[in-house]
């Protein structure tokens, strides 16, 4: 299942992201994997999740974190939940690329059974509209 975490700048996204991953990582009988730009939740994490920096292996693009998404599926079917904070940061504000992308990892859910979580940087109306049937409420 792909969600997404829909706000403007400021309006708490990341912190949702960080409860949902500290839940997950308790409740999960797999692997919880988040992708960060950068190493600012380093010790917000817990310890049991893979903490992934997006800038260490240069993910830049959307195709690049589908590939980068997918590579990590492939090699751990054990992967049940994976948070990607923030992608407009990693690759753009390009609506149309991401919507690709969700649609190419939408298509993948039909052999794996993984929660890929994502946090946009925007108001809800950007959105193209089968997008917004993603956006979790009430973060």
């Amino acid at each position: 299942m792909i969600q997404l975490i829909v706000g403007h700048k400021g309006s708490g996204k990341t912190k949702a992201l960080v409860e949902m991953a500290n839940k997950a990582v308790k409740e999960s009988k797999g692997n919880v994997v988040v992708v960060e730009k950068d190493v600012g939740l380093t010790y917000e994490i817990s310890s049991s999740a893979r903490l992934v920096y997006s800038d260490e292996y240069a993910i830049a693009g959307y195709d690049a974190v589908y590939g980068f998404i997918t590579g990590l599926l492939a090699g751990n079917y054990d992967i049940t939940h994976i948070y990607v904070d923030p992608v407009f940061k990693m690759c753009g504000r390009d609506f149309e690329a991401f919507t690709q992308m969700v649609n190419k990892l939408d298509a993948l859910q039909a052999t794996q059974e993984v929660n890929i979580i994502f946090t946009l940087s925007c108001e809800p109306e950007d959105l193209p509209y089968h997008l917004r049937d993603m956006m979790i409420e009430n973060w």
